[in-house]
């Protein structure tokens, strides 16, 4: 995914329409819970196997649904939280934004565990880590200090969970939050850059060539 792709837009802390905003994440937010019941209450809690199956072709599929999955109602609950906040904050930079920095978190770190994971992995910690690492480095690569001033705060309240980009918790998908958040930093570089070129005034990026001399 080039800068290009990313959406640029008028950087803001929170969104622009915040009750909006809140009721499309309160919404994104219970379909994972409905996913949860339909899983424990019809399938037996067999749809986790659908999850990233590490390094299997017939395992790539679960990219498109781990985060999704949660291993019972106690990971769910855990991850609804800063699920709902972070979305609710990527989502500043409009829905276009969120929707291209979310499936860059979510597809190229699904990928990156599938190659490097072990295991069958699910839940939404990965792109959890994404987001949260796209607004930390959001303002360190904008310059902004009104960002970098919510990257503070963000690291006073959720800095502890980056410790879970290290192996050492049993039955944790070290990598689905290590790739998750490193995929959230490139979002964080690709946005700024595409906000850097749609300022008005901005030097063109492209290669220059040389006017032609008169006749």
């Amino acid at each position: 995914m080039t800068s290009s792709a990313v959406v640029s837009s008028k950087p803001r802390v929170f969104p622009a329409h915040p009750l909006r905003a809140a009721i499309g994440m309160a919404l994104f937010l219970a379909l994972l819970w409905v996913v949860e019941a339909v899983d424990q209450f019809v399938f037996g809690g067999s749809l986790d196997q659908d999850g990233i199956v590490a390094r299997q072709v017939d395992g790539l599929d679960g990219i498109l649904w781990a985060p999704l999955l949660h291993v019972g109602w106690e990971h769910l609950i855990a991850n609804s939280v800063p699920f709902f906040v972070l979305g609710f904050l990527v989502l500043a930079g409009g829905l276009g934004q969120f929707i291209a920095v979310t499936a860059l978190v979510w597809l190229l770190g699904g990928f990156l565990t599938w190659l490097t994971g072990y295991g069958v992995t699910v839940g939404a910690s990965g792109v959890i880590f994404g987001w949260l690492a796209f607004l930390l480095f959001r303002g360190v690569f904008a310059r902004s200090a009104k960002h970098i001033a919510l990257a503070v705060v963000l690291l006073l309240v959720y800095g502890g969970v980056l410790w879970g980009v290290l192996p050492g918790t049993p039955g944790v998908s070290w990598q689905a939050h290590l790739f998750g958040a490193l995929a959230g930093v490139l979002a964080a570089r690709l946005v700024a850059a595409a906000d850097r070129r749609a300022r008005p005034g901005s030097p063109p990026t492209g290669p220059v060539s040389p006017s032609p001399i008169g006749p």
